[in-house]
This record gives structure tokens, C-alpha cells and sequence, in this order.
């Protein structure tokens, strides 16, 4: 299998590279604290990252505070919570105002908390309800949080990910994400690499299409993606970027 990132094996300094997390850098668990971060993975990224001038951010659902704990020591330029929170090369924090009703979704759901196969979520500026412990429950799911999406109106949106739904604020996206950072020393006049794994990805291809990058998703090549190429695994990915990392052109 060819891989897809050999372009920046010769030349990284002319890349921008936006990674996310869950089911793509790391493999997926049953529960969002289960999943476990690969030996050596941060140390990889912070050598890649040098590589490529700093030009590599962390695009993910998780908040900010998680990733920074999850790979510590090593802290990254990151899009947190779909883009709700952003973290800019320079260290300076972007966050969205929460509008109301959080709380009342949060009071919602914790009936959820006990229920066998389903995981609630609190992200700060968001809520999940996770079901892959119970696809059987995934009808019931999408029906509980589109009730609380209608409850709490227009300035809340649903975010359908693999085995979540997601009741976030409206308006930011991974693909907004992007294009912020591309605006932005170091990722300014690179040519834009996107990685995912999951519907919530899909808006990060689009840019890097757009502008002549990657686009990458980690799946069946036979799955619908606006992505131009695949990697079977976040294992595969990983083994990827450690070559990158170590390459001495």
C-alpha cells in the first residue's frame, strides 16, 4: 500500500498538519476513559512538530484540558470540542461563549448515568451520550438527544459521531477549525494536511481539497468521505508519522 504521506518524507516544512485524536492518532475503547495512549506517541509528535516548523495541531472532540493531561509533557497547537475551543501556536486560548441550557441538559442526562451500555459525557462546553457498549440502544440515543436539542433551541446543535451523539453550541467546526490555523504563523502559506476518522473529520477535507493538501481518513476505503485517501488503522498512521518524525532527508 502506498502511503499517502510520503510527500512529507522530502519536504515537511511545506506542510500543515491537523491530527485528530479518538480513532485515528489513538484507537478507540468502549468508553471515552478507556483508551489508551501508545508508549512514546507524544515524544513523536513534539519531533514531527519540529520537523515541520511547529506547523502540526490537534483537531478533536476532546477538550482541551483532557488532551493537554492525555500527552503531557508535550503541549500542541489544538482545536478542542470541534473547534469550540482553540489554542493558537503563540499559546493564546479562543473559547466560544456557552449559550443557556447546559445545564438543563446536563440535569437531563444524568438519569442516564446508570443506565447499562450508556455513558455520559460532560465536556465543560458540551454533552455526550455514548452508546457503543449497546448499539441496540442507538435509535433510543439519537431520540433522547433530539428531544433535548429541540428543548433548548436554535443555538444548539447535534453532533452525530461513531457510538455518540453530541449536544454542542452551533456554529464551530472542525473545518473552521482549519481554516483559522491556516491563517496563522506557522501554518499560513503550507499546503494543508487533514487526518480523521469519523463524520465529525468530514469538514476538515474539504479545506485540504480546496488548497491542494491531503485528505485522509483512517477507514473502509469503501465508506462515503470527501477524503482523497485512506489508512486502514491508527496504528498504521502512527507507524507513518514515527518515520516522518525520525526521517534525515
Amino acid at each position: 500500500m502506498t502511503d499517502p504521506l510520503a510527500p512529507l518524507l522530502e519536504d515537511p516544512g511545506a506542510y500543515a498538519l491537523f491530527l485528530d485524536i479518538d480513532g485515528c492518532l489513538i484507537d478507540l475503547a468502549p468508553t471515552p476513559e478507556g483508551i489508551t495512549v501508545p508508549e512514546g506517541l507524544p515524544a513523536t509528535l513534539s519531533r514531527l512538530s519540529a520537523r515541520m516548523g511547529g506547523a502540526l495541531a490537534l483537531v478533536t472532540g476532546r477538550k482541551m484540558e483532557w488532551v493537554d493531561v492525555t500527552f503531557a509533557p508535550e503541549i500542541f497547537p489544538l482545536a478542542g470540542l470541534h473547534g469550540f475551543q482553540r489554542r493558537r501556536a503563540d499559546g493564546q486560548v479562543l473559547e466560544v461563549t456557552v449559550p443557556p441550557g447546559l445545564d438543563r441538559v446536563r440535569a437531563q442526562l444524568a438519569r442516564y448515568a446508570d443506565v447499562p451500555g450508556l455513558v455520559v459525557e460532560d465536556k465543560g462546553l458540551a454533552m455526550g451520550l455514548h452508546y457503543r457498549q449497546a448499539p441496540e440502544r442507538m435509535d433510543e440515543v439519537k431520540a433522547i438527544m433530539q428531544t433535548l436539542a429541540a428543548e433548548i433551541g436554535p443555538q444548539w446543535e447535534l453532533q452525530f459521531g461513531k457510538g455518540v451523539v453530541e449536544l454542542r453550541p452551533a456554529g464551530a467546526t472542525k473545518g473552521g477549525a482549519v481554516t483559522a490555523f491556516l491563517t496563522e504563523a506557522p501554518f499560513a502559506g503550507r499546503i494543508p494536511v487533514t487526518i480523521g476518522d469519523d463524520v465529525t473529520d468530514e469538514t476538515m477535507f474539504p479545506i485540504a481539497n480546496a488548497q491542494g493538501g491531503l485528505s485522509i481518513r483512517i477507514a473502509d476505503p469503501s465508506e462515503p468521505t470527501a477524503a482523497r485517501a485512506h489508512l486502514p488503522s491508527p496504528s498504521a498512521l502512527r507507524a507513518s508519522l514515527e518515520r516522518i518524525a525520525q526521517w534525515d532527508a
